[in-house]
């Protein structure tokens, strides 16, 4: 029986590995984990034969959490990541696997057929020797900006992989954040902060402290009796901005030619 243990800071992401999981008759899960120091502690104390490991998660990320592993312990690990920067084709040719979310149970059973030759007769060395590597694969190619970036975000208890280029707004809300594509809003555990620097491709416009909106997806401008504007996206969404970011809102709409009277 090969033991498991799960770690992923969002619920939904722990539950698709757990079900994954559940329908192999080979795999027990011992272990589950939304936060990364807990889950390190609980490694520690009893080292599972396979982990699955979330690469983006704060504020101990799973590469730091693979760097704290006792090599004389070391399992088989297999990042997850919802992100093309890290370096797949790294993955591809690793013996330590990679899932891209969102997989289904095909794609999981694949890195299972790398798995279990190793769990039964793959040296400890060798293991050791491929995380090594993968790591400084992994940093490098994290350092290379994304072309497409994408988002991770929840809708309806299900993961999906927003591309960057069609979110339209992005609003904070409280530990999260929505976000707004066309008519649907998904969330995220994330900062407005962090979304926008997820977001840079993008020509991102802060118009209050809590929201982000893609000016490609602007299509008309109003104004409110105070001099706020009212922004009314593709999607039918409306927002306004307010008083502190006024001034960003009209010199922006001033390098597109739209009057903007104070």
């Amino acid at each position: 029986m090969i033991e498991v243990i799960i770690v992923d800071d969002e619920a939904a992401g722990r539950r698709t590995l757990r079900e994954c999981c559940e329908a192999e008759a080979d795999l027990k899960v011992v272990g589950e984990y939304g936060d990364a120091t807990a889950a390190l502690a609980a490694i520690q104390a009893r080292p599972p034969h396979l982990l699955f490991l979330d690469i983006q998660m704060d504020p101990l990320n799973g590469l730091d959490l693979a760097r704290a592993l006792d090599p004389a312990t070391l399992p088989s690990l297999v990042f997850v990541t919802a992100y093309d920067a890290y370096a797949l084709e790294a993955f591809e040719v690793s013996a330590v696997d990679y899932l891209l979310k969102p997989f289904d149970q095909a794609r999981f059973r694949k890195t299972l057929e790398r798995v279990r030759p190793r769990h039964h007769g793959g040296a400890l060395s060798d293991r050791q020797a491929l995380l090594a590597g993968l790591l400084s694969q992994l940093e490098r190619t994290a350092r290379t900006p994304d072309e497409r970036p994408r988002l991770l975000a929840e809708f309806g208890g299900h993961l999906r992989v927003l591309d960057a280029a069609q979110v339209e707004m992005i609003e904070a809300d409280r530990n999260y954040v929505l976000i707004r594509v066309g008519r649907e809003n998904y969330h995220a555990r994330s900062t407005l902060a962090q979304a926008e620097q997820a977001l840079k491709s993008q020509p991102m416009l802060r118009i209050s402290r809590s929201c982000l909106v893609n000016m490609n997806y602007v299509r008309e401008v109003n104004r409110t009796l105070r001099g706020d504007f009212i922004l009314v996206l593709a999607g039918g969404a409306t927002v306004t901005s307010s008083e502190g970011f006024r001034g960003k809102v009209k010199d922006y709409l001033s390098t597109l030619r739209i009057s903007a009277s104070s």
